[in-house]
């Protein structure tokens, strides 16, 4: 049977556009059953937080509710290989962390590529960590320390909260940068390595603010300076380290991101709907409240600051022999 050229051209069209109809009412209809929001952490921190009121702006938006999934284990590769693997249908997403920027040069195989298998969707906040001393260490700003450490090459400890952390290598990305000689003490998580830093066996800690800030105004500990780029609400009577060592930044930095193949539509929905979220003054000050800064980006700009901080940190892994626990 021959159809005539202007009625088959025509049926070509039509059919050409289908793919194109069906994506445009699936992001119409979407959401129709609750999110499921997948996060490398244990309940309690900065990623959590996050997530959960990042959760509940959309479920607000949204109109379906968004749940917080905490799958903690292998430096976050465990919840990340379960959204790489989930269906690309918007409905399990991933809260993207400097952990999977770090991983991609820690571990000698991992059984996925982060920047290929997961689109970026939105980022959300960052968190400035705070490099602190003991009282007992006998400087008071950036260029004493880093004279001190020079006269005394391998003396001081600098405590984290375990091999490739963000207070790990925002530490060894100071002593890159600075030439300074210190010995890194890992602890199975940041708690014990406060109470170590309290009792003066480790003398410095790129920590995050929230967990020392108490310590820091009880005068416990000494703030030297922040190590973000601009000076934190929490302590806005100290430094950056950058004012002393141009170019240094290191933050702790969540957003979301979903499996490859995920429809533009569905991801430029959601990524309209957190950048409302960081527009909004209630949810910025709930974040301020905790030292954090929110960066709403369009999907692209998070990729490249994604590809950013893999380059960035692969360099300092590189540079101190960074080997995964």
């Amino acid at each position: 049977m021959r159809f005539p050229r202007r009625r088959f051209l025509r049926l070509a069209a039509g059919a050409a556009a289908l793919p194109a109809i069906s994506r445009v009412a699936l992001a119409q209809a979407y959401p129709t059953r609750p999110l499921h929001l997948i996060i490398g952490y244990t309940p309690g921190g900065s990623a959590d937080l996050t997530a959960r009121l990042i959760g509940q702006w959309l479920s607000a938006r949204l109109g379906q509710t968004i749940v917080v999934d905490s799958r903690p284990g292998g430096g976050t590769i465990i919840a990340t290989e379960s959204v790489v693997h989930a269906p690309p249908d918007g409905y399990t997403l991933l809260l993207v962390a400097p952990a999977n920027a770090i991983n991609a040069s820690l571990y000698e195989k991992l059984n996925h590529d982060f920047i290929r298998d997961i689109v970026p969707v939105a980022a959300i906040n960052r968190f400035p960590n705070v490099m602190e001393v003991n009282p007992s260490v006998p400087v008071a700003t950036v260029p004493e320390f880093i004279a001190y450490a020079k006269a005394h090459p391998g003396k001081l400890n600098m405590a984290s909260s375990g091999n490739g952390s963000t207070i790990h290598v925002s530490g060894e990305l100071f002593k890159m940068m600075t030439g300074v000689d210190m010995i890194h003490v890992p602890y199975r998580g940041g708690a014990p390595a406060l109470t170590d830093m309290l009792g003066g066996q480790v003398q410095v800690m790129f920590d995050n603010i929230p967990t020392s800030i108490g310590y820091l105004r009880a005068g416990k500990l000494r703030p030297l300076a922040v190590t973000g780029a601009t000076r934190s609400a929490l302590l806005p009577d100290v430094p950056t380290v950058a004012d002393f060592v141009p170019g240094y930044e290191a933050t702790a930095w969540y957003g979301i991101g979903a499996p490859k193949n995920t429809p533009a539509e569905i991801v430029a929905a959601l990524n309209k709907e957190i950048n409302a979220g960081l527009a909004d003054p209630q949810l910025n000050a709930r974040f301020a409240e905790v030292g954090a800064e929110t960066m709403p980006m369009t999907p692209a700009a998070f990729g490249k600051f994604i590809a950013d901080e893999t380059e960035k940190w692969g360099k300092v892994v590189r540079f101190a022999g960074i080997k995964a626990d």
